[in-house]
């Protein structure tokens, strides 16, 4: 892994990079707090030029994305529907869809973003279908479509936002292929960091260069100087307690006239999550902050969801589930399934159900094992464990052990997305405030599962994640963390 390397002033030699190590980056405290943007005759400096290719290159593979999707959606709804020239329609609809894409932000968002995704930005495109679907309806005699009914609409909006889901995938990716990686550079705390270092390792597109403290960013020149040591393209702005919160606004509006990108880093939502409401009181912004846990009737939502989802599934692995526990019973002695007492919602033990995958006495083997652990403190995980069978790995590998746990989803001891459901012994390790992740119904995938597809995930910030994730819960939720695991499951699986 690339080393983060540490600026300061008086902090190695004067405005150059600190040495550097893979230890705790120093921070020096200063007696005073000198405005940046005090100073005189401040120059403001354009972006590097590979920032702006960079952003070009996202904004027109988006365009092209947009163009293809709407020719595709428009022309293959208007045939269904039967009008003389779909071609000719299309081509005329093609601009209001992409003015349309343009007012609804479409082309602007990947500029203030680290991480580039499309799946975030769904409801966004669900928007921008529909509206666009109800504008080609109201048009539609002066481009020669003809009378649309409400099934050909509803067929024209779901065309238009799937083309448009799997195009703008495909585009950033090839955007993001195309691109040097973003180099970005924190502004604040060291531990914020490498924390996005270790969270972005494998990520593409994106380089945590280092850090630089903002208690040493005095001037405008100290902070232009930090800019270009490291050759930054962006700044990441973390705003903490021993920071006045004065300065923090100061590098912020001093970053924007120094030519770089900046995002910011806010503590606050590490606790609230990201479920807030921005209240303007009188020109005051105020965040308000929702009540923990689920409502009632979010609680209802979620379990019919649950409900909706699970009889299909467990109906179509029957027979999967079958062939499995056949080849689990030929190729070592012992149950075909393994059942473990779990921590449910509000304290209560339940049976969880999983394929067999290891030797029948492997908790007998697992006290030998301790000094492998690789999970951190609470959890138990080794990669290439011994106790695994031959068909236990392929199970595995392609996760057909998990898929006897719609039962447990069916019975409503599990939910299809929660917090992780842990062993009594995990379970004990968690008191005080972190307790309250028991406020939801476990599930077969959460935040830890898609977190974990880079690293091993410890027992305390998987905590955080249930946390955050009861914090923040919303049928989208769900529905993302669902569609990352399938994804995870399908690359880890080399499909």
């Amino acid at each position: 892994m690339t080393k983060l390397r540490a600026w300061g002033v008086g902090i190695g030699h004067a405005g150059g990079p600190a040495a550097q190590s893979s230890a705790a980056l120093e921070v020096v405290a200063l007696d005073r707090h000198l405005t940046l943007l005090s100073d005189a005759g401040i120059q403001p400096r354009n972006p590097p030029r590979r920032v702006l290719r960079r952003e070009q290159r996202y904004r027109m593979a988006l365009l092209a994305a947009d163009l293809l999707s709407g020719l595709a959606a428009v022309v293959v709804a208007l045939s269904i529907v039967g009008t003389a020239s779909p071609l000719r329609a299309a081509l005329l609809a093609l601009p209001l869809i992409v003015l349309l894409a343009k007012l609804h932000g479409l082309y602007d968002r990947d500029d203030l973003l680290v991480r580039k995704t499309t799946i975030e930005e769904v409801p966004r495109l669900f928007q921008h279908a529909t509206f666009a679907t109800l504008v080609l309806i109201l048009v539609d005699e002066p481009l020669g479509i003809g009378q649309i009914t409400d099934t050909q609409g509803a067929t024209l909006l779901s065309l238009l936002l799937g083309f448009s889901i799997v195009s703008r995938m495909a585009a950033r990716r090839a955007a993001g292929q195309w691109c040097t990686p973003e180099r970005c550079l924190v502004l604040g705390e060291e531990s914020a960091a490498w924390d996005l270092r270790q969270r972005t390792e494998r990520a593409s597109g994106i380089e945590i260069l280092g850090a630089a403290a903002l208690i040493e960013l005095r001037t405008y020149a100290d902070l232009c100087r930090v800019i270009d040591d490291f050759d930054a393209e962006r700044v990441i702005v973390v705003q903490s307690s021993g920071v006045p919160q004065q300065q923090a606004l100061e590098v912020v509006r001093a970053a924007k006239i120094a030519g770089v990108r900046v995002s910011l880093l806010p503590g606050v939502l590490g606790v609230v999550g990201t479920q807030v409401e921005f209240d303007d009181v009188f020109g005051v912004t105020v965040l308000g902050v929702r009540r923990f846990g689920l409502t009632r009737s979010s609680r209802v939502l979620k379990r019919s969801f649950d409900i909706i989802c699970t009889v299909p599934l467990l109906l179509a692995a029957a027979p999967v589930i079958a062939v499995c526990a056949l080849m689990v019973k030929l190729d070592s002695p012992g149950a075909v399934f393994f059942r473990q007492e779990r921590v449910g919602r509000r304290g209560r033990c339940f049976q969880i159900v999983k394929l067999r995958t290891m030797v029948d006495d492997a908790d007998a083997m697992r006290a030998g094992l301790s000094a492998s652990n690789e999970a951190g403190d609470g959890l138990f995980k080794i990669a290439g464990d011994p106790r695994i069978t031959r068909v236990g790995a392929f199970v595995r590998r392609v996760h057909l052990d998990e898929v006897p746990q719609l039962w447990n989803v069916l019975r409503g001891q599990m939910s299809l997305v929660g917090p992780r459901p842990l062993v009594a012994y995990e379970d004990a390790r968690i008191i005080g405030l972190d307790r309250r992740r028991l406020e939801l119904t476990p599930g077969m995938t959460g935040p830890w599962q898609i977190m974990g597809c880079h690293r091993r995930i410890p027992l305390p910030e998987m905590v955080k994640l249930d946390y955050l994730y009861a914090a923040s819960w919303s049928l989208w939720t769900d529905l993302k963390i669902l569609l990352r695991t399938f994804a995870m499951i399908l690359r880890r699986s080399g499909v």
